[in-house]
């Protein structure tokens, strides 16, 4: 049996999807933009800010599962421009411990949701 996560603190879906499905003990997130939940602008200021506000949806759709970052195991890194991996990363490995830090691709796509620079997503056990 699947339970929908869905939280205020977090942007809401723009299309037919769920925030996040949990389902035998493993959540998977839909990806994550950069969109403030409390105003529902877009932060493009620079790359660091946008991987920031994705990473805070992404703890905010975990808390509603009653998940940390601890619990992750996979992330899916999906970046329009590879020469900003290393400003995401720096922002991103942030979240994590180094010696629990989760499996993870980062790929460089032609396009993505609203034309933002970075998105994300994870699967986490409980």
């Amino acid at each position: 049996m699947k339970t929908i996560i869905t939280t205020s603190k977090a942007p809401a879906p723009i299309g037919p999807y769920n925030q996040a499905v949990l389902v035998n003990g493993m959540l998977f997130t839909s990806g994550q933009i950069a969109f403030d939940p409390a105003t529902g602008e877009l932060i493009l200021e620079d790359i660091q800010s946008e991987t920031k506000q994705v990473m805070e949806n992404l703890k905010a759709v975990l808390a509603e599962a009653e998940l940390t970052f601890e619990n992750v195991v996979k992330t899916s890194i999906f970046i329009a421009d590879m020469n900003d991996f290393a400003k995401i990363n720096e922002i991103y490995g942030a979240y994590f411990n180094d010696e629990t830090a989760p499996a993870r691709e980062t790929v460089q796509v032609a396009c993505l949701p609203k034309n933002v620079n970075v998105e994300i997503s994870m699967i986490a056990v409980k």
